[in-house]
């Protein structure tokens, strides 16, 4: 991504959650980065860009009380982690996500986001 042209704040992801195609439950990666619009997945394989996702989030209880959420995220961009060469960077932006949901990632945000670097 060359240049920012996010609204929303994104902070670090401190907590170890796999997102899955909720599909086919095959891993895509771990949430890295989150913000109220959208999440950064750590993949080992690249992903097409500009492609519609059912993702699913396995929860925690502090956060939630169900054990997973599935919502609709569109990657954005998809890059080459800078570090790690094996790895690949995906950006997705969230849909619209139920009142409840939206609670649960807003908990997600407050809870495992974090404004430190790395």
């Amino acid at each position: 991504m060359e240049s920012e042209r996010r609204r929303q704040k994104r902070r670090k992801f401190t907590y170890y959650m796999q997102v899955m195609d909720a599909n086919t439950l095959q891993l895509i990666g771990h949430l890295s980065d989150i913000s109220l619009i959208g999440i950064k997945v750590d993949s080992e394989k690249p992903l097409p860009v500009n492609v519609n996702y059912r993702l699913r989030v396995n929860l925690t209880q502090d956060v939630a009380n169900k054990t997973f959420m599935v919502f609709n995220g569109r990657s954005k961009w998809c890059q080459m982690d800078k570090l790690e060469p094996n790895s690949y960077n995906v950006g997705f932006e969230v849909s619209t996500l139920s009142y409840n949901d939206s609670e649960i990632f807003q908990r997600m945000y407050d809870k495992y986001g974090s404004d430190s670097r790395w």
